[in-house]
């Protein structure tokens, strides 16, 4: 079940049952802030969609509940079940089609005891790491009660937090690139590294993953998660190593890793025990950073006596989705919807191809840079629902400029929603 953030005075309420809705009302702990708006019904038509529309986007700057079901009555709150069906569906594809940009949220329906085709909606606006939204050319806030219309100010405010918050990832980015397990001198591959780390995260918020008794299992459930949440790519594109691979359990100084054989504590330790191109590890720290490190970027074949170093994009994509994977399951378990801080950096890269470009009759282009870097910031529902909005935005450009971006189109979108009712 969902937590839900209420105020500050009840930042975790987790609604299952009717009666939890009314005791949340006997309680008085469901009053309209900021943070929370209670609705009766939601009306039909596409008037009423833009109006919800509205509702949502004003709400994805700091997060906030839509909870439909509730009436005031003579000035107090009363339970007013509405027809449930299709109603989760309609909520989603009007936040994931009107809003500019897309919106992603959470609905969770609750249905009534007696009469289960009625019941209420619990819709959970994760805060959005792309916030404003903007609907009919407006960027909506919400204030203390009602959402609002933001002034430029407002809106030029919320635009610097998000490059503050994406140069904090880029910096976690350069420190993990900088931590690179394979001695400079003995490097021979393009390498690749991905990054998560809750925003705003809190201490020891994955404790419960990398200590105390069994703490391998529940890392290889993580893992064992992120390979399913990417299983259709990695069988689709074919690349080795994932992180099925990464099996040996390590203990590391803020939290665990599974990795290759050969790599302790973030170091190569000896070249007969490690192959750099099968090097693979994942790694969680207590406090919610999230580490993936590949080896094998790129690789050298030969091709009619040359030999041919080509840069594997596959792998990109499937580490990535496999990433999203994990960080999916360790939101969920952890109940944390807020905003994630992702991202991607390759080394080594300037003057490689597309291994994709060579199974043509043409040669690609060469990339010209021997970096690449890209961060983004996501929230829950968008690593459920987007996850190809995400990888687009970051590894779109560097798809783009080894021109496979067409070939690796399906892992750059996600499917349309329906037209709202």
């Amino acid at each position: 079940m969902v937590a839900v953030y209420l105020s500050p005075d009840v930042p975790r309420w987790v609604p299952e049952t009717e009666d939890d809705l009314k005791a949340a009302i006997d309680g008085r702990l469901l009053e309209e802030n900021h943070w929370l708006d209670l609705k009766r019904e939601i009306e039909t038509g596409r008037s009423a969609n833009r109006e919800l529309a509205r509702d949502l986007s004003s709400f994805a700057v700091d997060g906030g509940v839509l909870l439909v079901g509730i009436e005031e009555v003579d000035g107090k709150l009363a339970l007013a079940p509405q027809p449930l069906s299709g109603l989760p569906e309609r909520v989603e594809q009007v936040a994931r089609s009107i809003p500019d940009p897309p919106l992603a949220v959470v609905s969770q329906a609750i249905p009534c005891a007696d009469e289960p085709t009625t019941g209420y909606l619990v819709v959970t606006v994760p805060p959005s790491g792309q916030s404003p939204h903007m609907v009919d050319h407006r960027y909506l806030g919400r204030g203390d009660k009602t959402k609002m219309n933001l002034s430029d100010a407002e809106v030029r405010r919320l635009h610097e937090r998000r490059r503050t918050t994406e140069a904090d990832v880029l910096e976690l980015l350069d420190v993990e690139i900088a931590r690179d397990p394979i001695p400079a001198a003995t490097r021979k591959n393009a390498h690749l590294f991905l990054v998560a780390e809750p925003l705003p995260g809190r201490d020891e918020m994955l404790l419960d993953f990398v200590s105390g008794d069994n703490w391998q299992q529940r890392l290889i459930a993580l893992r064992d998660e992120g390979v399913k949440a990417a299983r259709t790519l990695g069988g689709k594109y074919g690349f080795s190593p994932d992180l099925d691979s990464a099996s040996s359990q390590q203990r590391r100084s803020h939290g665990a890793a599974l990795a290759t054989y050969g790599l302790r504590s973030g170091a190569a330790v000896d070249e007969k025990e490690l192959r750099e191109q099968r090097a693979i590890e994942l790694e969680v720290s207590e406090d919610g950073q999230i580490r993936i490190f590949c080896g094998r970027f790129s690789d050298r074949y030969y091709s009619g006596g040359d030999e041919i170093h080509s840069l594997f994009d596959s792998a990109a994509i499937v580490l990535l989705r496999q990433l999203l994977g994990v960080v999916a399951s360790v939101a969920d378990r952890a109940g944390y919807l807020g905003a994630w801080g992702l991202g991607i950096g390759a080394t080594g890269i300037k003057g490689l191809q597309s291994y994709e470009s060579r199974k043509g009759f043409w040669d690609g282009p060469t990339y010209q840079e021997d970096v690449y870097k890209r961060v983004t910031v996501a929230n829950f529902a968008d690593l459920i629902q987007a996850p190809g909005r995400i990888t687009n935005a970051l590894l779109g450009r560097l798809l783009r400029a080894l021109a496979t971006d067409r070939r690796f189109g399906d892992a750059l979108h996600d499917p349309e929603p329906a037209p709202a009712p």
